[in-house]
Formats: C-alpha cells, sequence, structure tokens
C-alpha cells in the first residue's frame, strides 16, 4: 500500500480561519467587557451552566474546562462570588467537594450575553464556516470562494482609498480658492 503524498499547506486558509475565530473573539470581549465582567468570567459562567448533566461543576471540573491550573481557578470562583455571579456549597455526598452554582443574577447575566453571542454567530456565520472549510479542504468550492470574495472585498477596499485622497486634495484645494477670494475681498 503506498502512502498518500502529503498535501501542500495552505497558510492563507489558515490564517483566514484563525481570523475569523479571532475576529469573534474580539467581539465577544467586547461585549464581555460592556456588561462589567472580563472574558475568563464569562468563560467559566458558561463552563458551569454548559457542563454535560452527568458533571458536577467543581473547581477542579471548571480548571479543566478553562485549561487552569487548579489555584488559578479558585481565585476566578472568588472573584465571581464576591461579584454575586456563583454561589459555592458542600456536596451532601463528600463534603470536601465543593460544588459550583449560577447565581440568579449570574443566571441573568449569562442569559443576556448568550444571545448576544448568539446574534454575532449568525452574522459571522457565512465568514467562519467559509473559512473552516476552506482550512479544512483547500480545494473545497466553498473555501475558495470566501477567498476570492475577500481578495475582490480587499481590492475595492484599496482602490476606494486611493480615490479618497485625490477627493480631498480637490476639495482643499476648491476651499482653499474660496480662502484667498475673501482675503481679497476684505483687503478692498
Amino acid at each position: 500500500m503506498k502512502n498518500a503524498a502529503p498535501r501542500a499547506i495552505d497558510y492563507q486558509a489558515l490564517a483566514d480561519f484563525r481570523f475569523a475565530i479571532r475576529r469573534f473573539l474580539n467581539v465577544s470581549e467586547r461585549l464581555v467587557h460592556a456588561a462589567g465582567i472580563e472574558p475568563q468570567q464569562h468563560q467559566a459562567l458558561l463552563a458551569i451552566k454548559g457542563l454535560p448533566a452527568h458533571r458536577v461543576a467543581t473547581i477542579g471540573v471548571l480548571a479543566e474546562r478553562l485549561l487552569l491550573q487548579h489555584h488559578s481557578a479558585v481565585e476566578l470562583v472568588n472573584r465571581l462570588e464576591a461579584k454575586g455571579l456563583l454561589r459555592r456549597a458542600r456536596r451532601v455526598a463528600d463534603r470536601r467537594e465543593v460544588v459550583l452554582t449560577l447565581s440568579r443574577r449570574g443566571e441573568a447575566l449569562l442569559r443576556r450575553l448568550t444571545e448576544l453571542h448568539r446574534a454575532e454567530l449568525q452574522s459571522a456565520r457565512p465568514k467562519l464556516l467559509a473559512a473552516l472549510a476552506a482550512a479544512i479542504d483547500p480545494h473545497a468550492t466553498v473555501g475558495r470562494a470566501f477567498r476570492n470574495a475577500q481578495h475582490k472585498k480587499h481590492t475595492r477596499k484599496r482602490r476606494t482609498r486611493n480615490k479618497q485622497p485625490k477627493q480631498r486634495q480637490r476639495q482643499c484645494q476648491t476651499m482653499s480658492g474660496r480662502g484667498s477670494q475673501r482675503l481679497d475681498r476684505s483687503k478692498d
């Protein structure tokens, strides 16, 4: 059996996908900051609320889901509890284990942020899906169409940028000509 030839790496497709993700994350960070919390705090609320039914929300599980060290997760939980967004309780079966639950305020905040994030995902959906398709399979029709659309968009922007300075120059010349006429009239 012959080994398949290694496929060429499409760096542009990977970079476009990374850019699409980063754009969404940037919007997410701004939404979260506007709500008065940090992005990591939002991620913690979402991780706790979105755990599978068979998992119990503990500090260890939260650390695992957010890829944090245990002591960092403890500090994050302390900050969320201080803001009134989270509650801790000892587990009945094992008193050593602390169970985390969202407070009513935390639930309400997460609900608002989730609605905003879903709206943004709906808006970004075509670009994200096309960028993902291109990153997975550079020969995919969707990926090529996405890159062609991106290229046309950037080309249009460059053309527009090049025209704007000329238009501004003409406006400035026209305005400076009027200004000199005013000055000349004031001399009379």
